[in-house]
């Protein structure tokens, strides 16, 4: 944690994750992974894998994402510019929400935020329900795919997580999308659209 390094945002979104626009309100935070390597000395090492994602609060669509094995501002800004990219369509002014870290207060992160034209937000501090689209995701996440499994290389965890957003993204349905992945949902609406 390292505290105020930049400004702290407005909260925009007060607790309003829906959105009947794709691309929209975009949402992100960081999380953490551990796994296990053995060294050259034959020591087992635990280690960190993170990853910083950017979801669709329209459809929880994972837009884009990052993994490092530290919290670096090099990867969050990929995976911004990267989600920037994939919301040029939306119509609308977009809103990018985080919490207060500090990858978020950036000079560089708020300054793309500006340039792309988007509203800046983020939760309350110490209110993780500010950011529940990004922490339910966590939770299937890990509860799907990590707790109760060791992982023995980076390459096996890496391989694991991109394995599940794609199979988040496109075949694990969700009720509130009327039993359709979050790309099925997508392109049923723009179709219907």
């Amino acid at each position: 944690y390292k505290g105020t390094v930049g400004k702290v945002a407005k909260n925009l979104i007060h607790r309003r994750f829906n959105t009947s626009v794709a691309h929209q309100k975009i949402t992100t935070d960081t999380t953490e992974f551990k796994y296990y390597e053995t060294d050259d000395a034959g020591i087992l090492r635990q280690k960190k894998l993170y990853l910083d994602p950017f979801m669709d609060m329209y459809n929880s669509e994972i837009l884009s994402y990052s993994l490092s094995t530290q919290p670096n501002g090099k990867t969050v800004m990929a995976g911004l510019k990267e989600a920037i990219s994939q919301t040029n369509d939306c119509l609308y002014r977009r809103t990018f929400h985080s919490d207060q870290g500090w990858a978020y207060q950036m000079n560089t992160y708020v300054q793309t935020l500006k340039d792309n034209r988007i509203f800046q937000s983020m939760s309350r501090k110490g209110t993780c329900l500010d950011n529940s689209p990004m922490e339910n995701f966590f939770s299937i996440l890990k509860q799907e795919l990590y707790y109760g499994k060791v992982y023995r290389s980076q390459n096996e965890l890496k391989r694991a997580i991109e394995n599940y957003i794609y199979y988040y993204n496109n075949h694990r349905i969700k009720e509130k999308l009327n039993w359709k992945s979050p790309v099925e949902f997508r392109q049923f609406s723009q179709k219907t659209a």
